[in-house]
C-alpha cells in the first residue's frame, strides 16, 4: 500500500467507498428481489397504467430490471476504479471520484424523480430513492479525498 493510500483521510474514504459498492449492490439486486417476493415496481407499473395486460407489466418490469442492473454494474466498476486510484496513490483520485459521484448523483436523482407518460414518477420510488442511497457515502468519501489532497 502506497504512502497515500495510509493516510488517515484516504482509508476512511476507502471505506465510505465499499460501503457505497455494497449499497450499489443491493440496489442493482433488490429489482430481482422485487420481482420473487413483494412486487413493488410490477405494482407501480399496473398503477400508473391500469390499462396494461399482465404481459405488458412483466414487460416494463423487465425492462426496468435489466436497465437498473447495467446501472449497478457501471456503480460497481466506477467504485472499483476509484478504490483503486485511492489505493495506488493516484494523485488525480479526487478528481475522479469527484466526477464519478457528480455522474452517479445526477443520474440516481434522475431516476427518483423523473415522470413518465402516466404522470406518475417512472420508477417505483423505493426503487429510485434506492439508487440515490449510494451517492451518501461516495459525497462522504469525495469530502474525505479533498481534505487529504488539500
Amino acid at each position: 500500500m502506497t504512502k497515500l493510500a495510509r493516510k488517515p483521510g484516504n482509508q476512511a474514504a476507502v471505506a465510505m467507498m465499499y460501503v457505497g459498492l455494497g449499497l450499489t449492490v443491493i440496489a442493482a439486486l433488490f429489482p430481482f428481489v422485487d420481482q420473487a417476493t413483494t412486487t413493488v415496481l410490477a405494482d407501480h407499473v399496473r398503477e400508473g397504467y391500469p390499462a396494461y395486460e399482465p404481459g405488458e407489466i412483466n414487460a416494463a418490469v423487465t425492462a426496468y430490471t435489466v436497465i437498473l442492473s447495467a446501472v449497478g454494474v457501471l456503480g460497481v466498476l466506477g467504485w472499483l476504479g476509484t478504490v483503486w486510484t485511492v489505493r495506488t496513490g493516484k494523485g488525480w483520485a479526487p478528481w475522479l471520484a469527484t466526477g464519478i459521484f457528480a455522474i452517479a448523483a445526477c443520474a440516481a436523482i434522475a431516476a427518483a424523480t423523473t415522470k413518465d407518460t402516466s404522470g406518475e414518477v417512472g420508477l417505483a420510488p423505493l426503487l429510485g430513492w434506492l439508487q440515490v442511497l449510494p451517492s451518501v457515502p461516495g459525497l462522504a468519501a469525495v469530502v474525505l479525498l479533498w481534505r487529504r489532497a488539500g
